[in-house]
């Protein structure tokens, strides 16, 4: 019996081993990168209840800064912008994204050059991407408005002009984020059986109801993903604006991100930036709530 006892801890010891091993190899880089995520994280909530700068602490204001969100008329116009923002790409590149995904699902010559093609413009960064705008959609010298003469139709301002640069930010964002939903749908319409559509085929369902009733219920779930996803990436906005418009024309392409950088960094009020960083990070935890809860929903109804 002592033998038997004497051997457990032993059996235990050699166990535990090869978990300890893994967790000393990985231990550092673990402590390193959730340090770099809790610290810059508590030290905004800190500085959010201060009236303070990047550098000196500043007073004590508890909530002000957050009561003062609620009475600022730039906050809810950057706010506009970022919804209408919102709005105009997520669905947009969904919807786009799916029959791109249905036509490289095909076996056609040539497939992986074309995959290949639709997802570099995701990879490239969005300041190459903004500056790269910034040449096509020039009013003087710019290849959009060169075309658009070259067939009769008037020149544009594109980004110059109040009532098109949202527009024509969203447009850049399709041709550069339209990546990620072809692949992401690619993947699902790889994993869907055969046998589904095949029976559904069999039973004499016509093209159009086999996607409908067959492959949309199966990419439910990578419809969820990618409008959370691309929710998040719209509400964080950023380095296109910066490289592109600046927020104007006549501020009607700052979005929160953007005004949250011009109060921290240009006008030095960190703790208001901090506390409207804190606010979109409500907005972006709310919104993702409700959009991960309504496609639950939908498939307990389905």
């Amino acid at each position: 019996m002592s033998l038997g006892v004497r051997r457990a801890p032993a059996a235990r010891r050699r166990r535990l081993l090869p978990d300890l091993t893994g967790w000393g190899f990985v231990l550092p880089a673990t402590l390193v990168i959730v340090g770099l995520s809790l610290f810059p994280a508590v030290w905004a909530l800190l500085l959010s209840l201060r009236d303070g700068d990047l550098i000196t602490g500043g007073a004590f204001v508890g909530l002000q800064n957050y009561r003062d969100m609620l009475d600022d008329p730039d906050l809810l116009s950057a706010t506009g912008h970022t919804l209408l923002y919102t709005v105009l790409f997520v669905p947009g590149s969904v919807v786009i994204g799916l029959p791109l995904a249905l036509a490289l699902n095909q076996p056609i010559r040539l497939i992986g050059f074309y995959r290949t093609c639709i997802f570099v413009p995701y990879v490239v960064s969005a300041a190459a991407t903004g500056i790269l705008a910034n040449f096509v959609f020039d009013p003087q010298f710019g290849v959009a408005n060169t075309l658009l003469q070259a067939v009769g139709l008037p020149r544009l301002g594109f980004l110059q002009e109040p009532g098109q640069a949202m527009i024509v930010l969203v447009v850049i964002s399709l041709w550069g984020g339209v990546g990620l939903p072809a692949v992401v749908y690619l993947a699902a319409l790889q994993d869907i059986p055969r046998e589904l559509t095949e029976a559904a085929r069999v039973d004499g369902a016509s093209g159009w109801h086999v996607f409908r009733h067959v492959i949309v219920p199966q990419l439910r779930p990578a419809t969820a993903f990618l409008v959370i996803w691309q929710t998040i990436e719209a509400l964080q906005l950023f380095d296109l604006v910066y490289t592109t418009t600046k927020g104007q024309p006549l501020d009607s392409t700052t979005v929160i991100v953007y005004y949250l950088y011009q109060q921290a960094f240009q006008l030095f009020h960190s703790g208001y930036g901090a506390a409207v960083a804190y606010g979109l990070f409500i907005l972006t935890l709310v919104v993702s709530s409700i959009t991960l809860w309504y496609s639950r929903r939908g498939e307990a109804t389905a």
